[in-house]
C-alpha cells in the first residue's frame, strides 16, 4: 500500500483541488519533491501551501499515520525537516524530535491505479504491460530504452571500477579479467572470472612471446592439466608438454606469485556446443596475449581513432563519403580475429592422439569468434571499459565513443527482445536491445513497474483504454 501512495504522490494522480490536512487546512501540492530511494526522508525539497502559506522541506509517507512513531522517527532529528506527512490511514497524530506537530494529509489511492498496479504483478504474459506500450509514440519508447541503456551501462562500468580498485588500479588486468568473464558467455562467466584472478600477468609477461608456456599457464590454472580430470587424456603428447611446462613455471614461480589451479569442476560443460568449451575459449585467449592483442593501450588507441574518424563523419555524410567511420569501427572488430594454435583446430578438449593407421585425416576447425560473439565482446566488454576509463580520466570522447560502439552493433536477438518485437517495440541497434533487456532483468522480473515508464503509462492510461475498447465492442 505504501508504496501505491509514494507513487500517487510523485505522480500528482489525485485532485489538483480539495486536499485539507487532519485539521481541516486547504492544501496544495506545488512540487511533490525529489524521491529519494536511500535512508533518509521520502521525497527531498518539496513545496507545499498550507491554507496559501508555502512551505519548502521535506515529505515522508506511510500507509498509517502511527508507522512514524514505530519507525522511530518522532527521536530522529534527520526527520525534523518534515513539513508534511502523506498517509493513507491518519490513525494518530505526529510530531518532531522538538514536540512540534507536522500537518498530515490522507492521500486515497484511486481505485483504478490500486487494480491497474495489482494487473501488472500478477499477469503471467510478458510483456505485462504491452498493450498500452503499442499505443506510445515512439519518441516516448526509445527515449525510455535510451535511459534504460544508461542504466545499464553505469552498473557495469560501477562493476569495472570496482575490480579496478581489486586489481590496484590496473587497467591491464582489469581488461584481462573482465574480457575473460564475458568469454565464459554467460554459463562459465564466474569460472572464467575465478580463473582470471588467478593468474598473475605481471609474472606471465615474460613468456608472452612462447605461446606453448602461455597455454601451459593458462590451462594449468584452469586446473586442466590434472591427471584426475575427466576431460583429460594423459596420453597426448601436447597434454604431457603442457603439463611439464606448467610444473616449471611453478616451481619458477613459487617464491613471489605461486600458480595455485582452481578446481576443474568449478568449469560447466552441460548443454554447451563443442566450440563454447572452457578448453577452445582459453586456446583463444592464449592467441590473443600471445598475440598482443588483449592489450589495453590498443583499444584505448582504436576507440581514439574512431572518435576521431566519427568527427570527420559528421563532415563526410555531407558530401556522399560515410565509409570511414565503419572502417574504423571494424578496427575493433579485427582486435578479435583470433584462432588457435595447431592441436586446438583438430580438437575441442584434451583427447588421445590419432595415430597414422588411423587412416583417417582430422578436420581442421576454424575456432574463430563469430561476428554475434564479437559483437557481445564489444558490448560487455570493450564498451564499459572505456567508458569506465574515460570517466575515470575525464576523457569525454572515450565515453562517447564506448556508447557509440553500441549504436553501430546491429541488435540482438533473443527471446526477450521478439517478446517486445510482438507489441511493436523494435530495436534499432544493441543499444536498445541492451535496453530492453535492462528493462527485463530489472523491472519486469522483480515487478518493478511503479519505476517503469511503460508501468506508469500502463497505470495512467489503462481507464481510457478500457473504455474505448468497450466502445469499439472489444472483448464483450
Amino acid at each position: 500500500m505504501e508504496e501505491l501512495i509514494h507513487y500517487v504522490w510523485k505522480h500528482k494522480i489525485f485532485p489538483l483541488e480539495g486536499l485539507t490536512t487532519t485539521d481541516g487546512k486547504r492544501v496544495e501540492v506545488v512540487n511533490p519533491g525529489l524521491h529519494n530511494f536511500d535512508a533518509g526522508p521520502d521525497f527531498f525539497n518539496a513545496k507545499v501551501k498550507v491554507d496559501g502559506v508555502m512551505w519548502v522541506g521535506n515529505v515522508e509517507i506511510h500507509t498509517n499515520a502511527s508507522d512514524w512513531f514505530r519507525h522511530g522517527h518522532d527521536h530522529d532529528k534527520a526527520y525534523d525537516s518534515i513539513i508534511l506527512h502523506v498517509v493513507g490511514k491518519a490513525d494518530c497524530e505526529v510530531r518532531r524530535s522538538d514536540g512540534t506537530s507536522i500537518p498530515q494529509v490522507v492521500l486515497p489511492v484511486p481505485q483504478y491505479v490500486a487494480d491497474n498496479y495489482q494487473q501488472l504483478r500478477s499477469a503471467d504474459i510478458t510483456p505485462r504491460c504491452g498493450r498500452v506500450v503499442s499505443t506510445l509514440s515512439p519518441l516516448v519508447v526509445h527515449s525510455w530504452m535510451s535511459s534504460l541503456y544508461v542504466e545499464r551501462l553505469e552498473q557495469r562500468t560501477n562493476q569495472i571500477v570496482d575490480r579496478w580498485c581489486q586489481c590496484g588500479k590496473d587497467w591491464e588486468q582489469t581488461l584481462f579479467i573482465t574480457l575473460a568473464r564475458n568469454f565464459g558467455f554467460g554459463k562459465n562467466g564466474d569460472a572464467f572470472e575465478r580463473w582470471a584472478q588467478s593468474i598473475p600477468l605481471a609474472a606471465v609477461a615474460k613468456h608472452r612471446d612462447n605461446l606453448l608456456q602461455v597455454e601451459a599457464v593458462f590451462f594449468g590454472q584452469a586446473g586442466l592439466l590434472n591427471d584426475n580430470c575427466p576431460k583429460s587424456a594423459p596420453e597426448s603428447l601436447y597434454y604431457h608438454r603442457l603439463q611439464s611446462e606448467y610444473k616449471y613455471l611453478q616451481k619458477k614461480f613459487q617464491t613471489n606469485t605461486p600458480l595455485r589451479p582452481m578446481d576443474y569442476t568449478h568449469w560447466m560443460f552441460l548443454r554447451l556446443r563443442p566450440q563454447n568449451f572452457p578448453h577452445i575459449r582459453i586456446a583463444q585467449l592464449a592467441m590473443l596475449y600471445h598475440e598482443g592483442r588483449l592489450n589495453f593501450s590498443k583499444i584505448v588507441e582504436h576507440a581514439n581513432d574512431f572518435s576521431a574518424s566519427r568527427f570527420n563523419h559528421d563532415i563526410d555524410k555531407r558530401i556522399g563519403q560515410i565509409g570511414q567511420l565503419r572502417m574504423d569501427f571494424d578496427g575493433f572488430n579485427a582486435l578479435f580475429q583470433t584462432h588457435v594454435s595447431d592441436y586446438w583446430q583438430t580438437h575441442y578438449y584434451f583427447t588421445k592422439e590419432k595415430s597414422e593407421k588411423d587412416g583417417k585425416q582430422e578436420r581442421k576447425l576454424s575456432h574463430r569468434l563469430s561476428k554475434s560473439s564479437i559483437d557481445v565482446l564489444l558490448i560487455n566488454t570493450i564498451s564499459p571499459i572505456l567508458f569506465a576509463y574515460g570517466r575515470q580520466k575525464q576523457i569525454e570522447h572515450l565515453t562517447d565513443t564506448a556508447i557509440d560502439i553500441v549504436e553501430q552493433i546491429s541488435p540482438e536477438t533473443n527471446r526477450i527482445i521478439k517478446d517486445w518485437a510482438a507489441f511493436g517495440v523494435i530495436p534499432e541497434n544493441a543499444a536498445d536491445s541492451q535496453g530492453l533487456i535492462q528493462l527485463h532483468n530489472e523491472y519486469c522480473i522483480k515487478r518493478n513497474c511503479l519505476r517503469c515508464r511503460f508501468g506508469y503509462e500502463f497505470i495512467r492510461n489503462t481507464p481510457k483504454l478500457l473504455f474505448e475498447e468497450k466502445e469499439n465492442g472489444v472483448g464483450s
